[in-house]
């Protein structure tokens, strides 16, 4: 079984950049489908990128694409959500999720698809 631990996050001004880090331990990250979410205060939790367990394959939500890059270190067991250009409607907690299994698009967009989860990791974007 997976564990994910997460580190990064933090206070940025508007158009700042930020890198979140999910560090898996107990298995390997190339054997999940990998994402990431967000969640505001008062608001649902929230598709923001995933990877495919193998192959191309990197999907974003609307709302990020073109200004956040998620990614895989398979040497370091690690994948990092890069965060650039950041806007105050990003403020939020971030998580790493893994999914077991083969998962098409769709389904990697939905929490719900998700066996494991890091802790959280806070994202505010302030002046």
């Amino acid at each position: 079984q997976v564990q994910l631990v997460q580190s990064g996050g933090g206070l940025v001004q508007p158009g700042g950049s930020l890198r979140l880090s999910c560090v898996a331990s107990g298995s390997t990250v190339s054997n999940y489908g990998m994402g990431w979410f967000r969640q505001a205060p008062g608001k649902q939790r929230e598709f923001v990128a995933a990877l495919r367990r193998s192959g191309p394959g990197t999907y974003y939500s609307n709302a990020v694409r073109g200004r956040f890059t998620a990614s895989r270190d398979n040497g370091k067991n690690t994948v990092y959500l890069q965060l650039n250009s950041l806007k105050p409607e990003d403020t939020a907690t971030y998580y790493c999720a893994a999914a077991s299994g083969f998962k098409i698009q769709s389904s990697l967009m939905n929490p719900n698809e998700y066996d494991h989860w890091g802790q959280g990791t806070q994202v505010t974007v302030s002046s």
